[in-house]
């Protein structure tokens, strides 16, 4: 199976960072987001990764080269200009080849388990369904959510202001039929940014033209053929200088918790000690 890591974007507004650093190649707990994405997918046994590239692109090939170093085979997808989300893939589709892949943002940190997806490929080939995404608690940032979810479906989540969080972002045909199917008082969740396709979600589509992927979802859950489901577990969207260095004091304090010797054996805990196990790496 091969998964494709979505590295193209400019990061606007995690400026001045990017000015002279690709998104994807900015650290926290010491090490590159990238770096992350790439050793959860190989843990889940995904080897073959796409990355797409264009602001600084020629910086994430020199960090990464052909993934050798890090336990994998990466091709690279090279974009003149971002193509965002939808034409990004499309125009990656080749490299990818026929069967379900995983994609996901080079900018999100997740504690996520692609063995997973992985499990569900297979579901994927000839069903029902084109597209299963991973939609996540709605942080502060997005309270609205995107999407509705229920047994396994995932629908357009009404919002407080009767639209979509999802749908008002879309083309107007596109947004006009999802907000049609929408289902009014159902909890809306935020989509993780993850992702398992069949590349028949991308038929019609032409490469190297610029679009977003959520006319896709949302003309797939219009006609029924869109899966999710909701992790819980430590996911972060990386947006701005904030938010990364949030994250990184996160995970370098879960490092000095996971280095911290034992206490002896037979040694009591202080009053009122309590004990947390650290947090797994993605």
């Amino acid at each position: 199976m091969k998964a494709m890591i979505l590295a193209a974007g400019r990061g606007e507004r995690m400026r001045p960072l990017t000015d002279a650093c690709p998104k994807p190649l900015l650290a926290a707990g010491g090490k590159p987001l990238v770096v992350w994405q790439i050793e959860a997918l190989r843990a889940a046994g995904i080897t073959d990764i796409v990355i797409n590239t264009a602001w600084l692109g020629q910086r994430l090939v020199a960090a990464l080269g052909d993934g050798g170093a890090l336990g994998v085979r990466i091709a690279w997808s090279h974009e003149t200009e971002a193509l965002e989300t939808g034409g990004g893939i499309t125009t990656a589709l080749p490299l990818l080849g026929d069967a379900p892949f995983i994609a996901v943002s080079g900018d999100v940190y997740a504690e996520y388990d692609y063995a997973a997806l992985v499990a569900r490929a297979p579901a994927l080939i000839g069903a029902a369904r084109d597209v299963h995404l991973v939609l996540v608690p709605n942080p502060d940032f997005h309270p609205d959510g995107d999407f509705a979810l229920a047994a396994g479906a995932v629908d357009v989540a009404a919002a407080p202001d009767g639209r979509s969080g999802a749908a008002a972002h879309a083309a107007p045909a596109t947004s006009a039929a999802a907000l049609a199917r929408r289902t009014p008082g159902q909890p809306a969740f935020t989509y993780g940014n993850i992702g398992l396709y069949h590349p028949r979600l991308f038929a019609g589509c032409a490469p190297h033209v610029r679009f977003k992927l959520l006319d896709l979802y949302l003309k797939a859950i219009d006609a029924g053929r869109a899966g999710a489901e909701l992790f819980t577990g430590r996911w972060h969207n990386l947006g701005t200088p904030a938010q990364l260095a949030a994250l990184d004091a996160e995970l370098r304090a879960a490092a000095v918790r996971a280095s911290a010797p034992a206490p002896a054996t037979g040694a009591s805990a202080p009053p009122g000690a309590t004990s947390s196990a650290p947090p797994r790496a993605a």
